[in-house]
């Protein structure tokens, strides 16, 4: 969501000015990237989720205080929404926060989005647990609500639109916001919340292909709005944890690769330096792989598709997959501060 976010937001992340909730992250080794990074995000989020809602009443509440409208403290922004002044009250973009709905006549009224459908979840999402976790729960034109339904998301451009082969386009305005909720609820709740069932598209950004490319762009092509980043300080309040590609994006650039994200903080760039002059050829390989530019003290680790360390000849220059079966390995190459996983293919 774009709206204000250089106006207000670009001062307070000028370089070296981190934000007061920083030591949230403390006990984060930044110099970590992949799935390292991505494990201690998920030890954190969750250890720090203290407070697990109710999705009745709480989630109600906690909605009115997360999804005010800047811009008017009476009103809820709605996701997906874009038009307060057309004569059509189902893509209405904000709405009085008192104008929710508690029965089964909705019209004109705002519900609960689950951003992450609860029938897409593995299984499905109740209530007490991920499908009353309000970092992906929004408020919602009813209308607007059932327009969505389950729908996976793709790509468009514009305003919020329903897709062909059941797919739903969120909105210039807001698919940021759904990229980074997704992103939470995958490192969350890891195989209950997979980003590739409800992203659609290839993955093929990230090194184990658990990210739509769709998602990591959209986390570079619409910026953190204030909006959000409030939203994120009041769910501290209320549950305890944060969404860490609120709080810096370029985080998602980190574990998954894509498009390179925005370095809010001003200070993660730098620690990517280290791990990117190494790298592998041939990535196509009967057998051998070479290593270069690797330095002393690093330990090298070779995977198999399904994540499986496998035993091959290994030294600190190269990495002997003859004898194994065809198919895509990872070498993962470490030390106590880096880490860097390259893909390549057994023929």
């Amino acid at each position: 969501m774009k709206k204000i976010f250089f106006l207000l937001l670009a001062p307070f992340f000028c370089f070296a000015q981190l934000p007061d909730y920083y030591p949230y992250y403390n006990n984060i080794d930044f110099s970590k990237t992949g799935n390292a990074l991505k494990e201690q995000l998920a030890t954190l989020i969750t250890q720090t989720h203290v407070t697990q809602l109710t999705y009745t009443p709480d989630v109600w509440a906690a909605l009115k205080s997360t999804d005010l409208d800047p811009e008017n403290m009476q009103n809820v922004l709605l996701i997906y929404g874009y038009d307060d002044n057309d004569a059509d009250t189902d893509n209405d973009r904000t709405r009085d926060k008192d104008l929710s709905c508690h029965t089964t006549s909705c019209n004109g009224l705002w519900v609960r989005e689950h951003v992450f459908p609860r029938s897409l979840g593995n299984p499905n999402l109740e209530y007490a647990g991920p499908g009353s976790d309000a970092h992906h729960l929004r408020c919602i034109d009813s209308n607007m609500n059932s327009s969505r339904s389950n729908r996976r998301f793709a790509d468009g451009s514009g305003q919020s639109a329903t897709l062909p082969g059941t797919m739903f386009y969120p909105g210039d305005e807001w698919k940021g916001d759904v990229a980074r909720m997704m992103m939470y609820m995958y490192v969350r709740y890891n195989s209950r919340c997979e980003a590739n069932v409800v992203g659609s598209g290839s993955s093929s950004y990230s090194t184990f292909f658990d990210m739509p490319n769709i998602f990591l762009e959209w986390n570079t092509e619409d910026p953190v709005s204030i909006y959000e980043m409030n939203r994120n300080n009041i769910l501290e309040d209320i549950q305890g944890n944060r969404n860490p590609f609120i709080d810096n994006p370029y985080i998602a650039t980190m574990i998954w690769n894509g498009p390179s994200a925005e370095d809010t903080w001003g200070t993660l760039i730098q620690n990517i330096y280290a791990v990117e002059n190494m790298y592998a050829y041939p990535t196509l390989t009967n057998g051998m792989v070479h290593l270069e530019n690797l330095k002393e003290g690093y330990t090298i680790n070779v995977y198999n598709y399904l994540g499986q360390r496998i035993n091959t000849g290994i030294n600190q220059n190269s990495v002997d997959l003859t004898g194994n079966v065809a198919g895509m390995y990872f070498i993962e190459i470490s030390d106590t501060k880096y880490s860097k996983t390259i893909k390549v293919i057994l023929q």
